[in-house]
């Protein structure tokens, strides 16, 4: 497929025998998963990678007199190899070093999805972020090139993987509503909440913050459905809804418009992470009870 094709809105689940169709839930029907890392290299996605760090040796870029790199690596190259594939607890993972930052995109747009991946931590930290919460992320309904946002990322919606914060929203270049409420300087997924535009300028800004941390600890792997149907979208973490969107709306146009199609990517951040069993299924409507689903307990900021 093209780098502009998408996944069909049309149903095309398919039930895999009365056995399985009687374990899932009523109405249910297993999903057609098509695998996004095919488990041997990084076919069908490309990369970027922004201004190394000045203490990294990168030859080739150019530097100011103090030493700082003024281009970015940019695309598809990858000197400090910062991805791999490699063998993770017996099965193939995409192995991302941390060392800089910048995204693997895929090559495909998609609409109407849902896309699952398990994502553990590393050790290593890298650079400016050697003190912080480990820090990756899940880009979707990618749209435009790299570097729009700290001359790095892509426009989109971020469903954030940081330690203690999987399932955050960012909206990168980007809009898009959640019922949410104040606690100090944050906004808070509040089902009860006032619907609140998230954007990229004052008063609310661009982040919400997910209730409940159902992560596991670092270590372990985490199981992540992102659910997107239109411009709405749910962020899932190991099996626990933790944040509900609607109206994505693209912002490269002379007038807000909705985002319903896009790219994947995954995000290296200064910190080392681990992508396995990488994979997308069409959708045809949000699973029964998904969107209505009970949250989790707040956390206390």
């Amino acid at each position: 497929m093209s780098p502009d094709s998408v996944l069909s809105s049309a149903p095309r689940a398919l039930l895999l025998g009365a056995g399985l169709a009687a374990c899932l839930a009523p109405g249910a029907a297993a999903e057609a998963w098509q695998p996004l890392f095919n488990g041997r290299d990084l076919s069908g996605w490309e990369m970027f990678l922004t201004n190394p760090d000045p203490s990294w040796d990168v030859p080739g870029l150019k530097r100011d007199a103090a030493g700082k790199y003024l281009e970015p690596i940019g695309r598809n190259r990858d000197p400090l190899h910062v991805f791999s594939v490699e063998t993770v607890d017996g099965q193939p993972a995409i192995h991302v070093t941390g060392q800089g930052f910048g995204v693997i995109t895929t090559t495909e747009a998609f609409a109407n999805f849902h896309v699952r991946l398990q994502v553990k931590w590393g050790e290593r930290k890298w650079g400016s972020k050697l003190n912080a919460p480990r820090d990756a992320g899940l880009l979707y309904l990618v749209h435009g090139g790299p570097g729009f946002d700290h001359a790095t990322w892509p426009r989109s919606i971020e469903f954030q993987i940081q330690e203690h914060d999987i399932g955050d929203l960012y909206a990168l270049g980007t809009q898009i509503t959640v019922n949410a409420r104040r606690e100090g300087r944050l906004w808070l997924y509040d089902p009860a909440g006032a619907l609140t535009l998230f954007v990229q300028r004052p008063p609310v800004g661009n982040r919400c913050v997910k209730l409940g941390d159902p992560e596991k600890p670092l270590g372990e792997w985490n199981t992540l459905d992102l659910y997107c149907i239109g411009a709405d979208s749910i962020h899932v973490v190991n099996g626990t809804v933790v944040m509900r969107l609607q109206d994505a709306q693209r912002l490269d146009g002379p007038a807000p418009a909705p985002l319903t199609r896009g790219r994947i990517s995954l995000q290296t951040e200064g910190a080392e992470v681990y992508y396995r069993a990488v994979e997308i299924a069409p959708l045809a409507e949000f699973p029964a009870g998904l969107r209505d689903a009970a949250p989790p307990a707040p956390i206390g900021r």
